[in-house]
């Protein structure tokens, strides 16, 4: 268990220091003390109590309104009326531009190009001065500091300052004070390590049993790098799915502090942070942001690494400032994050029946997605999706296809399979002659794709299908179907008879350029 007094701190900011900024830090003129929810149906899934420190309900939408305002009101009259700038992607930058609004004085900032348009937008609505520069906080940063010296400013760091650490430190404060049991462990996610500097302050001093857990990205973990090598380590890149955290450098005095106090870190990715992204929705109807949601996906992996129930987790939803467009990836990968699909290549033999044989192998499973091009003369080469209830049954499902004579290649984790070839399966055929394709809609319930494959006569060959559940009421399936010229009053009255709506697209010039 880590206290306080490891904490070998410079004269500037000692640990009795940061309980006083803590314990008197001015960020009540602009934040609210931020409810601490239960998450009932996340918390039932895990067996362990799990709270959630609703930071994503600032008035921006992030915790960071906390420690730029701490700062900012701290300073001179004569700083402030110079103006103040800083870094940052996104969060920071809304806390300055509204504290700056509060407090009278001009905001310039700083922000990556990569800086979701929410975010840009949100700051200049404010009335904050934007500067679009460099792929990552790191590069913002260094142009941030030559306008500052260009323009006489005053910089406000978003992390490595001890006013801004004692404005997030807060968020720790408002913890222990509205949970008085017990509680086992804060997880917190780390850019640049302001929250969880802060965090960890506060409640090393007051109750030091109480763990805190750092989460990290795995394509952005300069923290965790940093701590087990004594040092700061900067990163060459850092992922940007997480903008919020995405810091190549972490602070000096943010580095002091958390490898003094912080007690274990977690690593996750990109598909477990879209996965806790659904499960706070679930429980709460809000959409975090990536970093928002960072610290959901920590305690889900910490609890199935260490197999614990009946604890007591708390996560801070440290920002909400989510771009609308971004939600198709998310909804996309959270399946595969909360190892709810599964996703194969299979080889099916190119002969009568098979594909309906192969169909009938899913049983009453929900079919995610299915896409088929006729190639091979000899085998046919699906790419399917199917919904399971957890990772287990995706081995199950891969030994009934070889069971049944048909070779299957477990894709799930591969992330070239869920990038790229899952969209790409397709292109133009020399077997796909007197191909006719047709679109239809279909009821969006189990049992409909059997429905339409037990309708066709077995002398129609399927020659392209392509098939992704995308979370509506109703399917679309494209098809290309050969039937010969002698059924074509047989095939009419199959599609009468099918009742689907659909459209013949056999003359589409996206179909006659692309896949005929």
């Amino acid at each position: 268990m880590k206290t306080l007094d490891a904490l070998e701190a410079p004269t500037e900011a000692s640990p009795v220091d940061y309980l006083k900024k803590i314990l008197t830090a001015r960020v009540y003129d602009v934040a609210i003390e931020s409810p601490l929810e239960p998450a009932p149906s996340l918390s039932r899934r895990l067996n362990n109590q799990i709270l959630l420190k609703r930071e994503d309900e600032q008035p921006v939408f992030s915790f960071k309104l906390r420690g730029a305002y701490n700062k900012m009101v701290q300073l001179s009259p004569e700083q402030r009326e110079r103006g103040v700038i800083c870094a940052s992607a996104g969060n920071h930058a809304q806390g300055v531009a509204l504290s700056a609004q509060r407090l009278g004085c001009e905001a310039h900032v700083v922000m990556p190009v990569t800086t979701p348009r929410l975010k840009v937008d949100a700051v200049r609505a404010l009335g904050g001065n934007v500067t679009l520069h460099g792929d990552s906080y790191s590069d913002a940063y260094e142009k941030a500091r030559s306008l500052e010296q260009e323009l006489g400013l005053t910089f406000v760091h978003p992390f490595d300052d001890p006013d801004v650490i004692a404005g997030q430190g807060t968020v720790g404060m408002e913890i222990l004070r509205q949970h008085q049991g017990p509680i086992d462990a804060v997880f917190v996610a780390i850019g640049g390590g302001g929250l969880i500097a802060g965090v960890a302050a506060y409640v090393k001093a007051v109750r030091p049993e109480v763990r805190v857990i750092g989460v990290q990205m795995n394509d952005s973990d300069a923290m965790l790098r940093s701590v087990r090598a004594g040092a700061r380590v900067p990163l060459t890149d850092v992922g940007l799915f997480s903008d919020g955290t995405a810091v190549k450098l972490v602070g000096e005095e943010t580095f002091r502090i958390t490898k003094a106090l912080v007690d274990d870190f977690v690593v996750v990715d990109t598909d477990a942070v879209c996965a806790a992204i659904k499960d706070v929705f679930q429980d709460t109807r809000s959409i975090l942001e990536p970093a928002g949601a960072m610290g959901v996906a920590g305690i889900k992996r910490y609890v199935a690494e260490h197999q614990v129930q009946g604890k007591t987790f708390v996560a801070i939803t440290c920002g909400a400032n989510m771009n609308f467009d971004r939600l198709r990836f998310v909804a996309e990968r959270a399946e595969l994050g909360e190892q709810r699909e599964a996703l194969y290549a299979v080889e099916i033999p190119e002969e009568r029946g098979s594909f309906r044989r192969f169909c009938e192998l899913f049983g009453t499973r929900a079919v995610t997605e299915f896409n088929y091009r006729i190639s091979d003369r000899a085998v046919a080469r699906v790419f399917v999706g199917i919904s399971i209830s957890e990772r287990a049954e995706a081995g199950e499902i891969a030994r009934s296809f070889t069971n049944a004579g048909f070779s299957a290649l477990d894709l799930s984790e591969d992330e070239l399979a869920k990038q790229h070839v899952r969209h790409m399966v397709g292109g133009r055929s020399e077997l796909a002659r007197d191909e006719r394709l047709f679109r239809f809609i279909f009821p969006e319930r189990p049992g409909a794709l059997m429905r339409f494959l037990t309708a066709m006569h077995p002398n129609w060959n399927i020659s392209l299908f392509h098939y992704r559940n995308q979370g509506a009421d109703y399917g679309r399936i494209l098809v290309g179907l050969q039937v010969p010229a002698s059924d074509a009053e047989a095939f009419q009255s199959f599609l009468t008879t099918l009742a689907y709506p659909y459209r013949e697209e056999t003359d589409n010039p996206v179909y006659r350029a692309f896949l005929r």
